[in-house]
Order: structure tokens, then sequence, then C-alpha cells
């Protein structure tokens, strides 16, 4: 057994929440990880190492054994599916929600819709779980752009503030789920590093834990 964990974190805003947090835990890097191009990183924790990487990637990594657990946002762990890994903790950083949206006074079909979307399957669920027929057209960007071009009735999308869909006309619309970072582990990692992953994972449960009390 390896006696060394591969910890797998989402780049972006995920990422500049989370090492805070990692600090609260007693888990820091050995260099700074935004002014390196490096991927791999050694810790403080001699057994411990960090892979910086997109945050769509990170559940295949740890579902694959590539790495022993992972930091991943809930929309991208719903888009994913949940084979492979557990998902012991809720690190309650990185909070938002994952909505629809349309062109705001406007009313879109109960019986059939075109959405676009980059959670495609999330997409998929939600509006067979409503009983609406449902396009989904996959895009990776610029969702407002969507309603305004004709090119779909809603959008399904993560929403922080609202900003962005007001000033492009547009309104959030129903809720599909809450969305905050999760940690993930691999199952098999979880059998056989029982007694590393124990001690990494209870270090960051009791970081959350004083940071929700200091609030």
């Amino acid at each position: 057994m390896s006696k060394q964990l591969i910890l797998a974190l989402s780049k972006g805003r995920i990422l500049d929440e989370t090492l805070p947090l990692l600090s609260d835990a007693g888990i820091e890097p050995l260099e700074a990880l935004g002014s390196s191009r490096k991927l791999l990183f050694d810790t403080n924790l001699d057994h411990v190492k960090l892979v910086v990487i997109r945050a769509v990637d990170v559940p295949t990594y740890v579902q694959l054994g590539a790495a022993d657990l992972g930091v991943a946002g809930k929309d991208v762990l719903l888009e994913h599916g949940a084979e492979g890994f557990y998902e012991p903790l809720d690190l309650e950083i990185a909070r938002c929600r994952l909505m629809t949206a349309g062109v705001s006074g406007t009313q879109a079909s109960h019986a059939r819709r075109r959405v676009a979307t980059k959670f495609v399957n999330v997409a998929r669920r939600y509006y067979a779980e409503q009983g609406i027929q449902a396009e989904v057209v996959k895009l990776y960007g610029a969702m407002e752009l969507a309603p305004l071009m004709n090119l779909a009735d809603e959008i399904v999308d993560i929403v922080d503030t609202g900003n962005t869909l007001r000033a492009n006309g547009m309104e959030p619309r129903e809720l599909i789920e809450e969305i905050s970072t999760r940690l993930v582990v691999n199952k098999a990692s979880m059998t056989m590093k029982h007694q590393l992953l124990k001690p990494l994972i209870e270090r960051l449960q009791s970081a959350v834990v004083a940071r929700r009390a200091a609030c």
C-alpha cells in the first residue's frame, strides 16, 4: 500500500477558497500554487501531495484512483455522477445556486423547451422530473447569449449574485440545487488507506466546524 495521499484541487474560485481552509486544517503547500506552472505540489505533511486541475476533471481523477481524494463543486459532481467515490464532507465554501433562467418577462412553454447548458445530464434529469420535454443544447460559456440569440428558451447555469443575468435582460427562474464545495474520496482508497485518510478528513471537518462556529 502506498503511504502517500494525492488531493486533487479545482482551479479557479474554488481553489482560492480551498487554500485558506486547508491552512486552517494544518495543510500548507510548500510553494505558491498560483505563481507556479507545476501541477503537483508537496505540502508540509510528507504523505500529502496536491494536484491542481480543472474542476470538471476532479471527479474523474478521484473515481479512477489517480487521486485519493478531491475538492469539487456539487454542480460538477451532479453532472458527473457519484460512481467510484464517497462524498463524506461539505466544505461549505464557494456557495451558489444551480438554476434555470430565461428572458425577463417571458414564459417558456410547459410542454417543450430548448435548453442551453454545460450541465447536460443535470438538465435532462431536472426537466424529465418536471414532465417537460427538453431539447438540451450543450454550450461551454456565455450561456446568457443563447435565449437572446433565439438558440434556446431557457438556460441552466450557476447563479451567484444574478448580476450577469440582469445585465443581459434575463432573470433566474427555478432552483435546481443549492451548490457548495464537497470533499470526495476514492472508494478503494477509503478502504486501503483508511488510516491515512481518516485523520485528514477529521482535520478538514474540524476546520469547517470551527469556521461555522465563528460566523
